[in-house]
Formats: C-alpha cells, sequence, structure tokens
C-alpha cells in the first residue's frame, strides 16, 4: 500500500492501514484539513466547495467521505458528480466559490485515488498554501460544527453543458471548418468520465462518425490509463480497421489528450501542445511555456516567429505561474496537457480537442503530414521504482558531479545537456519513482542515453 502526502494533494492506493494507504481515515483527515485550510484563507464567510469525481471504483466511497467531512466543517458543496479535472477547475469561478476538490489518481492505475486541490480561481493550490494544508492535517487543528450549522449539498449536472459551451464560444474553434472535414474518428476513455464529456463535445462541434472504444464510465480501465504508445495498440489497430481520419484517447481525469495518426502510429503526447500552439500563435501571436521535461519542439516553432519562450518547472502549478508571468497565450506540458488561458489555467483535454481539430481541418492535410510538418525530436520516457527510505537527493548530486563538465541546469531535478541532447531527472511528487525523460535525434538515441543513465543511478544505488 501507498500513501503519497504533498503539496499538491494526498494520492494512495486503496486499503491497508492508516497512513500506509488512502484509508478512510487519511481521506477524512485531509478533506478537514483542507475545509479547516479555506475557512482560515475567508474568516466569517460561509464556504462553498465544487467537487467531482473521476470514473474509479473507489470514488463513490471517497467522494462520500469527503462530501460529509466537508459538510461537518459547515461548508456548503456543489457536487458535479462524475466529471472531468478541467470541468471543476472552470465551475469554481462560475460558482463563485472558496474551492474545490477532484477525485482522481489521473493516469494512476485503478487502484489509486486522490483528491486534487484547487483555489478560489479554480487552479491547484500553491506550494505555500499545500504546506499550510499539510501542518494543519498532521496537528488535526479541525473544529467541527453544531448540528445546526451544518453545511448543504447541491447536487450540479450542468457542467458538461457548460463547459462544452464555453469552449464552442472560443474565437478559435471553428465548428464550420470541422463539420465540412467530416473527420471519421476513434475515441478511447479508458472506461472514466472521457466517456461522457468527449463524445459530447464531439458531437457538438458536427462531426457524425465517432467510433467509441472504452466510454463506459465505470472505472475498469481496459489498459493501464497513461495514454502510453504501449497501452495505445487497440486504439491503434482501429484507427487502420475503420478508415479513420485519427484516433484520440484522454487519461481518466481527461486533462492529458494523445492522438493517433490514420496510419495508426503515434503522433506524439509531446507534440500534442506542439500542434495546438502553433494553431495558436498563428492566430494570436504571444509567448508559449513548457515544462523542462517537454521536447523543444515547442521552443523551435515559438522562436521561428521571433516570439518568446519559456521553460518552468514540472507541475502544473509551475506552468500556469510562468505563463502568468511572461503573458504566454498557450502552454502546457509534453504529456499531452494544454492549457489554454482563453478559457482557464488549467490542462484540458477538451479544449485541446476542439483546438487541434479546428488546425486539422483548416490545415487540410492528414495527421501524418501534419506531424512531418514539426521539428523532430524523440523523446525516452523511464522510471526506476524506489525502494522505501532511497536517499535520491543523494543519487541526484552524484549525477551533478559526473556531468559537472557538461551544462546541468537543477531548477527541477536534475537537467543535462550532453550535446544536442538533453536527460532531465526528478522525483516524483505523486508516485515514488525517478522519472528519467531522454530527448535526442531518433527514438533509439534517446532511449539509449535514457538507459546509460539509468544504469548509472543503479550503479549509485
Amino acid at each position: 500500500m501507498t500513501l503519497i502526502k504533498s503539496i499538491s494533494g494526498i494520492r494512495g492506493t486503496i486499503g491497508g492501514r492508516v497512513n500506509e494507504g488512502l484509508t478512510p481515515i487519511d481521506t477524512v483527515k485531509f478533506a478537514a484539513a483542507y475545509g479547516t485550510w479555506l475557512k482560515k484563507q475567508f474568516p466569517n464567510q460561509k464556504i462553498k466547495v465544487v467537487l467531482g469525481r473521476d470514473a474509479r471504483i473507489s470514488g463513490e466511497m471517497i467522494g462520500a467521505l469527503v462530501r460529509n467531512t466537508l459538510i461537518g466543517l459547515s461548508i456548503d458543496i456543489i457536487d458535479l458528480g462524475l466529471s472531468t479535472t478541467p470541468t471543476v477547475e472552470i465551475a469554481v469561478p462560475m460558482e463563485k466559490a472558496h474551492g474545490g476538490i477532484i477525485l482522481t489518481a489521473s493516469h494512476n492505475p485503478k487502484q489509486w485515488n486522490a483528491l486534487k486541490l484547487l483555489n478560489a480561481k479554480g487552479e491547484f493550490i500553491s506550494g505555500s498554501d499545500g504546506e499550510q494544508l499539510v501542518q494543519i492535517a498532521e496537528k488535526e487543528d479541525f473544529d467541527f460544527s453544531g448540528v445546526d450549522e451544518l453545511g448543504i449539498v447541491t447536487n450540479d449536472s450542468s457542467y458538461q453543458e457548460k463547459h462544452i459551451e464555453a469552449i464552442l464560444n472560443l474565437p478559435l474553434v471553428d465548428r464550420e471548418s470541422i463539420k465540412e472535414a467530416n473527420f471519421k474518428i476513434v475515441f478511447d476513455a479508458v472506461n472514466s468520465t472521457g466517456g461522457i464529456f468527449v463524445p459530447a463535445l464531439l458531437q457538438a462541434l458536427g462531426i457524425e462518425q465517432i467510433i467509441e472504444l472504452n466510454c463506459e464510465p465505470n472505472g475498469q480501465f481496459a489498459h493501464n490509463p497513461e495514454p502510453l504508445p504501449e497501452h495505445l495498440t487497440e486504439l491503434s489497430s482501429l484507427v487502420i480497421k475503420n478508415g479513420a481520419h485519427l484516433g484520440i484517447t484522454v487519461d481518466p481525469d481527461v486533462d492529458r489528450l494523445a492522438l493517433v495518426c490514420e496510419d495508426g502510429s503515434m503522433f506524439g503526447e509531446e507534440y500534442t501542445l506542439v500542434a495546438v500552439a502553433d494553431y495558436v500563435i498563428n492566430n494570436t501571436p504571444g509567448p508559449t511555456v513548457s515544462n523542462l521535461s517537454s521536447t523543444r519542439a515547442l521552443r523551435d516553432i515559438t522562436e521561428a516567429r521571433l516570439l518568446p519562450y519559456a521553460a518552468a518547472a514540472v507541475g502544473e502549478v509551475n506552468v500556469v505561474a510562468k505563463m502568468k508571468e511572461v503573458g504566454a497565450v498557450i502552454g502546457g506540458e509534453g504529456n499531452g496537457g494544454i492549457i489554454y488561458p482563453d478559457l482557464h489555467y488549467g490542462r484540458d483535454s477538451l479544449v485541446g480537442i476542439a483546438l487541434f481539430l479546428s488546425y486539422l481541418a483548416k490545415q487540410k492535410k492528414s495527421m501524418t503530414l501534419l506531424r512531418s510538418s514539426f521539428p523532430n525530436y524523440f523523446i525516452s520516457k523511464n522510471k526506476i521504482d524506489l525502494a522505501p527510505g532511497t536517499d535520491v537527493d543523494a543519487i541526484l548530486n552524484a549525477l551533478v558531479k559526473k556531468y559537472e563538465s557538461h551544462e546541468v541546469d537543477t531548477t527541477d531535478g536534475v537537467k543535462i545537456y550532453i550535446d544536442k541532447e538533453w536527460v532531465h531527472l526528478r522525483k516524483s511528487n505523486t508516485e515514488p519513482i525517478i522519472r528519467i525523460y531522454a530527448e535526442s535525434k531518433d527514438q533509439i538515441s534517446a532511449t539509449n542515453l535514457a538507459q546509460r543513465i539509468i544504469s548509472e543511478i543503479q550503479a549509485f544505488s
């Protein structure tokens, strides 16, 4: 069993002993800490929180625990039920709520769940706010309300429509071009809430040929829910079999977007952001932002237009902060996360789909031709599972010393530049692992670079 408490929330596997897995007691304690933190942020106000969840099997149980804990703190709940992370993010300011919680472990397998915490802007809480919250949880500094002051729950199923309508109203979303293109699309929702939201969006965009795969939101993930090539073989086969223009998949909470070309090849998670950004900066020129683990292709296409590019530390909250700092018109992460500030500051696969299809329709190209139009880099994404008690910092410091003759960036973990290649190593905030990303001119070179670093890490540990 695993339980990870961090500034971004609490994440763990269901079951086990208290403080070792995401048990009911751990869930209640962290929900109480969040509610208490909100009440301290907004003293003498009646607090309102938006709540939503993905389709995980544990979602109803975790949701009931969180909901009733907040009620016990005299907090009112707007419960969206089965929803998506970006939908909850836009609902918070629309409801004038003080915060929001999404119950999802994102791309983690079904045995995981988590509480992802939002501030009053519908954005992930900051590092300093998260530290305050963790301290409240550790001290169990809660003061529950009397019977006459309990919060109330309002169920609201309108936000699928509201989210889609907000996307359709964006100037760069071109429904006429999409409808005219007459796309045939295969969509894989990995049996989570994307199966509700994405087909509805596609239909609203005028797409009539939709082949649904794993779209029943029952939480029984048909394959590993992380949208990596090795998990998308069935989607790839169906694209070819049905003569589709493209395949689309999202992760369980619909904040990561991956695409498959008409020949079954992967468009590449990294290039989801590159393509959408190309469309956005062509029409509304401005700065772009991605994190340190993302492909340099975004930087290339941005600077080719004499526009500024900036890199941020890994993590949505860091990317959003950098986007606000530089006034970025588009940004995100190389894991397929699109952040389009004209809608909201959060990774949103739904707006990513709408913008990408608008671009594809206007380009009048196949997916493979569109992909070939971008600078060609290859990233190898790897991870090493850590034994309990592993001194990760000592490992990273050893690598810094080993490569001290090269350019090394320690802004976020360790990024080592070796000629025109790079490798980025960092501790995960959500899993007991080191993530190792390497980029090079071809997949073999990138993989070899990553494996070399992995071997060196294993020698250190």
